[in-house]
Formats: C-alpha cells, sequence, structure tokens
C-alpha cells in the first residue's frame, strides 16, 4: 500500500515538474506531434462531413473538401430543404443555391450568401481543424509559460495564444491531456476581465488524411454554461 502511495506521488509530482520545464512552444510540438505524426496537415487534401445541432435550429450537414496545396475549398451545406456551397479555387470564387448558381442578388442578400463569407468559412474550418497545427501560423503569439490547470474536475496542461493585431484579438486558451498532449478543449475571450466568449469540449478522434481531428465538438459560453451546439465529424454520412 505504501508504495502504491509512493508511485502515484512521484507521477503526480513530475507531473507537475513537466508542465513547469515544458515552454508553450515544446508543448505545442508535443500535441502536434499527437495529432499529426505524420507532418501531413500542410498537404491536407480529404474531405469532413460534419452534423451541427443546436438547441433551435434544424441538423446542419456539410460536406467540406479542402486542398491546401492548390489552395482549394468546397463547403456544401444541407440544411432542411435548403442546400448552399461555396467554391474557392485560388482567387476564384463561386456559389450555388439549391443547385443554382446564377443567383440575384435579392436571393443572396437573404441567403446571407456572399464571397467574403465563403472566405470566413473557409478560415473557420481550417482554423478549427486545424489545430493545434494553426498556432504555428504567422501572427500567432505563444505564451512560453505552461500553466497546470484544473478544467470541469479535470486538470490539463494549459497553453495560452493570442495574436498580432492584423491577425485577431481574442485571447485563446488550449487544454492538453497530461499524458499523450492530445488537445482536449479550448476556450476563447473577446474580453477576459468579462468573462465573455465560448469554451469548447473535445471528446474521441477521427483519423482523417492521417491527422487526428476532433470528433465531437461541443459549445459553451463562458459566462453560465450556456450549451451552444455540438458538431459531430464523420468519415461519411
Amino acid at each position: 500500500m505504501k508504495a502504491t502511495i509512493l508511485l502515484v506521488s512521484i507521477f503526480l509530482c513530475s507531473t507537475v515538474s513537466l508542465g513547469q520545464t515544458l515552454t508553450g512552444s515544446e508543448l505545442l510540438e508535443k500535441s502536434i506531434s499527437h495529432h499529426d505524426p505524420k507532418n501531413q496537415w500542410g498537404s491536407f487534401n480529404d474531405s469532413l462531413f460534419i452534423t451541427m445541432k443546436t438547441p433551435t435550429s434544424s441538423d446542419r450537414n456539410s460536406i467540406i473538401h479542402i486542398n491546401l496545396a492548390n489552395e482549394y475549398f468546397y463547403l456544401k451545406a444541407i440544411t432542411d430543404t435548403i442546400s448552399t456551397e461555396y467554391t474557392l479555387n485560388k482567387t476564384a470564387c463561386s456559389m450555388a443555391l439549391n443547385g443554382t448558381q446564377n443567383l440575384s442578388e435579392s436571393l443572396k442578400k437573404t441567403h446571407k450568401m456572399s464571397c467574403k463569407r465563403a472566405t470566413m468559412l473557409k478560415d473557420y474550418y481550417t482554423y478549427l481543424y486545424g489545430l493545434p497545427m494553426k498556432l504555428k501560423d504567422p501572427g500567432t503569439i505563444i505564451d512560453p509559460k505552461v500553466r497546470l490547470k484544473e478544467f470541469k474536475g479535470k486538470k490539463y496542461l494549459v497553453l495560452k495564444a493570442s495574436y498580432e493585431k492584423d491577425v485577431g484579438e481574442d485571447t485563446w486558451y488550449f487544454y492538453f491531456n497530461q499524458h499523450n498532449y492530445a488537445m482536449e478543449v479550448y476556450q476563447f475571450f473577446h474580453d477576459e476581465t468579462k468573462n465573455d466568449g465560448e469554451y469548447i469540449l473535445l471528446n474521441g478522434e477521427e483519423d482523417i488524411g492521417n491527422i487526428k481531428m476532433p470528433k465531437i465538438r461541443t459549445w459553451y459560453m463562458n459566462k453560465g454554461d450556456v450549451y451552444l451546439g455540438k458538431d459531430i465529424l464523420k468519415r461519411s454520412f
């Protein structure tokens, strides 16, 4: 019994020590090694099938194709009887509503469709499903200090990231499993003093293009733990 207690004590002490000795950049590299062990993200060329569930809306099923090397992004989102499509091929942009490409300005406005939105969606999906690799992008400021923090009853190694002004204004925290460095939570604030923003719990992993991506992302508001919805990643529908 004493030996067991001693081993547990040694393990806990070594975990705390690890969090104190790792730099932010070192923790990031360890997590990237877990999620992208074959260094495939830079040449990622595969499809994502995502179902979004929210409390107040019908499910949205999205088919997304990302080809980073060729600067190609395609998204088809289906909610009830409405489908919207966006294609970005380098600088060329096209859209379709229920299969029709020749859209009036009125239809575009009604369905909030624009090339600006297409770019926003591309950035959104490549950022969230490209984490933690995207934290090496230019303009990302990685805090050198690694924190050991308890969140929802579990202790994590926590990395803080901020951004240069022309890249972004939010402050992000990334929570990594202490043993295998898998990313299990991330959280962002617009203004941390107001406890605004959201946190996202990650459950399970799906291997897409040799990259371990979060299978289920569940979103909550920081203030009040209000449930916002969840995204479920699949290999196909």
